[in-house]
C-alpha cells in the first residue's frame, strides 16, 4: 500500500486547479444572450426623473407603457476558484434610483449581463454606467447618460440631451432636442439632429468630432482644436440664436448639414 505525501497531494491539487483553468481559459466567453429565463422586476417610480447606477453591463432603454419601471435581466457566469457569480438589483424608492451590479470574482471570471429597462412616458432618466454601453431610443424627455468604457448610442431624442464618456464612442441621430451637451474624454463623438437646436456644446480630448446640423437655419459656429483639421459647411450667422461649439484636443471637427 502506497501512502501519498502532503507534498504529493499538494502537487496533484494544484494540477488539477491548472487543468480546470486551461479549460475554461479554452472555453468560449459568457453572453448574457444565452440566458433563456432572463428575470424579470418592476419598481413603482414617485418622482419624474428615474436614475440608473450600473457597472459591467449592457443597458437598454426604452419608454414603456404603465407607471412602473420594468427591467429584465440576462445573465450569464462562471469563476474559478472563487465564489459563485451573480448579478443583483436594488430600488431606492425615495431616490427613484435603481442599482445594478455583476457580482464575478474568481481566479479565473467569466460574466456577461444585459438589462433592459422600460420607462414609464415623460420620465426623465439620468444613467451613470461604468464598464459597459448604453443604448437609448425615443425619449422625448431629458437624457443625460454617462459610461466610463463603453459606447453610447441615442436614436430619436426630443428632450434636453447630456453624453458623457470615457473611452468609449458617443452617438446620437434622429435628435430634436433644443440643448444638447457632449463630452468625450476617448472615444469619437457624433450627432445628427433634425431640427435647428438653440445650443449645442461639445468636446472630444482624444477622438473625431462631427456634429450634423439641419440646412434649414444658419448657425453661430465657434470651432476648436489643438491637433486637427477643421470642417464647417454649414450656413453660418454671428448673431443666430442658434448657437454651435465644437472643440477637440486631438481630433477633426467637422460641423456639416444633416442626411
Amino acid at each position: 500500500m502506497s501512502v501519498r505525501s502532503p507534498r504529493t497531494v499538494r502537487v496533484l491539487a494544484a494540477a488539477g486547479a491548472a487543468v480546470a483553468v486551461a479549460t475554461i481559459a479554452t472555453a468560449c466567453g459568457a453572453d448574457s444572450s444565452d440566458d433563456e429565463k432572463p428575470q424579470h422586476r418592476s419598481f413603482a417610480l414617485h418622482g419624474r426623473t428615474l436614475t440608473v447606477d450600473s457597472d459591467d453591463s449592457r443597458l437598454d432603454l426604452v419608454p414603456g407603457d404603465g407607471d412602473q419601471v420594468k427591467v429584465t435581466r440576462w445573465f450569464q457566469g462562471s469563476t474559478v476558484v472563487g465564489s459563485s457569480p451573480k448579478a443583483t438589483w436594488k430600488w431606492q424608492s425615495d431616490e427613484d434610483r435603481l442599482t445594478l451590479r455583476l457580482h464575478c470574482n474568481g481566479l479565473i471570471a467569466d460574466c456577461s449581463a444585459r438589462h433592459r429597462i422600460e420607462v414609464p412616458r415623460g420620465i426623465a432618466v439620468a444613467v451613470r454606467n461604468d464598464d459597459g454601453s448604453v443604448h437609448a431610443r425615443d425619449f422625448k424627455n431629458g437624457l443625460d447618460i454617462t459610461t466610463s468604457d463603453g459606447s453610447v448610442r441615442v436614436e430619436n431624442a426630443s428632450g434636453p440631451l447630456r453624453l458623457t464618456g470615457k473611452d468609449g464612442s458617443l452617438h446620437a441621430s434622429g435628435i430634436d432636442a433644443r440643448r444638447v451637451t457632449v463630452h468625450s474624454e476617448d472615444g469619437s463623438a457624433r450627432v445628427d439632429l433634425r431640427t435647428a437646436p438653440a445650443r449645442v456644446e461639445a468636446t472630444t480630448q482624444d477622438g473625431a468630432l462631427t456634429l450634423g446640423l439641419p440646412g434649414s437655419a444658419a448657425y453661430d459656429v465657434t470651432t476648436d482644436t489643438q491637433d486637427g483639421a477643421v470642417d464647417v459647411s454649414v450656413p453660418r450667422d454671428t448673431h443666430s440664436d442658434h448657437r454651435v461649439s465644437a472643440r477637440t484636443e486631438d481630433g477633426k471637427v467637422t460641423v456639416r448639414t444633416a442626411n
